[in-house]
């Protein structure tokens, strides 16, 4: 419930959405696309303006917002000079910049969000362009905005030490998964789609795009133990887009002679990703780095149990409910896949933890503290 007779200041509020044109199926276009669904109507006191790509036709958004198109490209080069000159015709009062670098000139206030500081600790696991767009702006980004949110509590404790950002301007704000559609299937519908998609009976599931920081070399060199200790392990499964390590991953996969064992899933839309949840035997994420891991709590949405790194924001946001491992210690990958795959009890345990634990996030819970922080920041609370 929102109490609109507290205030009525009709303020205007934007958030940049340009990002979901490039990056739909990622975990900030799946968190900018919630925002976008459940913010105007939580908030019926202030004005919303969801600002997309020209080339984005099909933004969901919540009726109450009116969508507009925006010609910068997010990411480009000369961002900073034709960005603020866009919105400088809006009038606005406050802009959310959901991935890191707001406009740096303009009369209004920034909210940003830092979903992670991976461009810092790995500088390696990033295209040079990247980097150059990160690295060169994440400094003045934190110190203009007027408050920042973070997707964990690891993200916040990074921006203190690494970039010297005050606490009292930072808030933790988890992301969640999508309950609709993340959620354990019916056993016919999982046997449906075993068929449809050709499905081996058992398979160790990995999501995410092929990117150095995923891991998905070290995840390669396990597995490849895991068959050498026990040939009839089952298959593994790579869904997500192809990052801009994918030939260098297919050579690896080549060497290792894993071509009959390992399967491509390229870009599964959300729906074809909770099928793959369901059905799989197991579950890894082995990242070296994480700002939040959206992908672990989808898992255990749809009761896959999880082997995770013990690295970044991981420990925090599967909360105990996932067998944790060191990323670099393909020994040590390989053996607690095999404990997974080999105990059936310890896989119950797994995923009954794991349901509980995804209860403690919701989008709307995340959409709440957004917006408490909008009022602070717009000083209408």
């Amino acid at each position: 419930m929102h109490n609109s007779h507290c205030y009525n200041t009709g303020m205007k509020i934007a958030l940049d959405a340009r990002l979901v044109h490039y990056r739909r199926y990622s975990g900030i276009g799946q968190y900018i696309m919630q925002l976008a669904e459940l913010l105007p109507g939580l908030d019926r006191d202030n004005a919303y303006t969801i600002i997309h790509s020209r080339k984005d036709r099909t933004l969901p958004h919540h009726p109450a917002a009116r969508l507009k198109a925006a010609w910068t490209p997010s990411h480009h080069r000369l961002e900073q000079l034709s960005w603020p000159l866009e919105l400088s015709r809006l009038s606005i009062d406050l802009l959310h910049s959901p991935d890191f670098i707001p406009p740096f000139t303009g009369r209004f206030r920034r909210v940003v969000t830092v979903h992670d500081l991976n461009f810092l600790y790995y500088p390696q696991f990033l295209t040079a362009e990247s980097r150059r767009y990160y690295n060169d702006q994440i400094e003045r980004a934190v110190r203009i905005a007027d408050h920042i949110l973070a997707d964990s509590h690891a993200t916040r404790l990074d921006l203190i030490k690494l970039l010297e950002v005050p606490e009292d301007k930072i808030t933790v704000v988890w992301l969640a998964p999508n309950a609709e559609v993340y959620r354990p299937l019916k056993p016919e519908e999982i046997a449906a789609a075993r068929v449809r998609l050709q499905l081996p009976d058992r398979f160790i599931l990995f999501a995410g795009t092929l990117e150095p920081r995923k891991n998905v070399a070290g995840l390669l060199r396990a597995y490849r133990l895991l068959l050498d200790r026990d040939p009839r392990s089952p298959d593994l499964l790579l869904a997500g887009s192809r990052g801009w390590l994918f030939d260098e991953t297919r050579a690896l996969i080549d060497k290792l002679r894993l071509i009959e064992r390992v399967r491509w899933f390229d870009s599964p839309t959300d729906n074809g990703l909770a099928v793959l949840y369901n059905a799989a035997t197991a579950f890894v994420l082995p990242s070296h780095y994480e700002g939040f891991g959206l992908t672990v709590l989808e898992a255990m949405a749809c009761g896959a149990p999880c082997v995770i790194s013990d690295r970044g924001s991981l420990p925090e946001i599967a909360g105990g409910a996932a067998v944790e491992i060191d990323p670099d210690d393909v020994v040590e990958l390989a053996e607690a896949l095999a404990g997974v795959l080999n105990d059936v009890q310890l896989q119950q345990q797994l995923r009954h933890k794991g349901f509980e634990r995804v209860q403690e996030f919701s989008w709307e819970r995340c959409a709440r503290e957004t917006l408490a922080i909008y009022h602070r920041v717009l000083g209408v609370a």
